[in-house]
């Protein structure tokens, strides 16, 4: 048993290791030449106006978040369809019961407007 932990453990080592060793080489081997244009803000050669931070409606976020957690949710359909033969009257039973609460939050994020794009 105290071998599978020293695998482990040189295996981190050397992981550890070789991506100092790749950190230090590249901060030694690139070129470095700062010059005032290249450490301003912007490199495109305009100069910045205004705010950089800019307001958004945080309807974007939640449309997103929306999908994301729906589509996410829905992976979780994949597995279960392979093995439906094996799983049997139940798990078709606990699957409606999956897809009557994601349709129900479907339904409270259509009525709360969230999937309006305005």
């Amino acid at each position: 048993m105290l071998n599978a932990y020293t695998d482990i453990a040189v295996f981190m080592t050397v992981a550890i290791l070789f991506i100092m060793i790749s950190l230090l080489l590249s901060r030694l081997l690139r070129p470095h030449h700062p010059e005032s244009g290249k450490l301003a803000t912007y490199e495109c050669g305009k100069t910045p106006f205004g705010d950089a931070r800019v307001r958004f409606k945080i309807r974007y976020y939640i449309f997103a978040l929306v999908f994301l957690v729906f589509d996410v949710e829905l992976l979780f359909l994949y597995p279960w369809a392979v093995t439906l033969d094996d799983l049997g009257i139940v798990a078709l039973a606990e699957a409606a019961v999956f897809l009557a609460l994601l349709f129900g939050g479907l339904l409270y994020a259509w009525r709360k407007k969230v999937l309006e794009w305005q």
